[in-house]
């Protein structure tokens, strides 16, 4: 179970990572990479999901 809480944080690190193509992009051609961003905010989204599923199926035990 522990590998659950560890994989909660991939998801910043991929948020991180398509911003930051989405700001690379932006620099190099002055493009907006909206598919970069829309991957961006799903994955800060999932985070916060995961997130409070876990601490509700922690409580769920107790």
């Amino acid at each position: 179970m522990k590998y659950a809480k560890f994989f909660q944080f991939v998801y910043l690190v991929f948020a991180a990572l398509f911003i930051y193509d989405a700001i690379s992009k932006y620099s190099a051609n002055g493009e907006i990479a909206y598919p970069s961003i829309l991957l961006g905010i799903t994955a800060i989204f999932m985070f916060f999901f995961r997130r409070k599923f876990m601490k509700k199926f922690e409580n769920r035990d107790k």
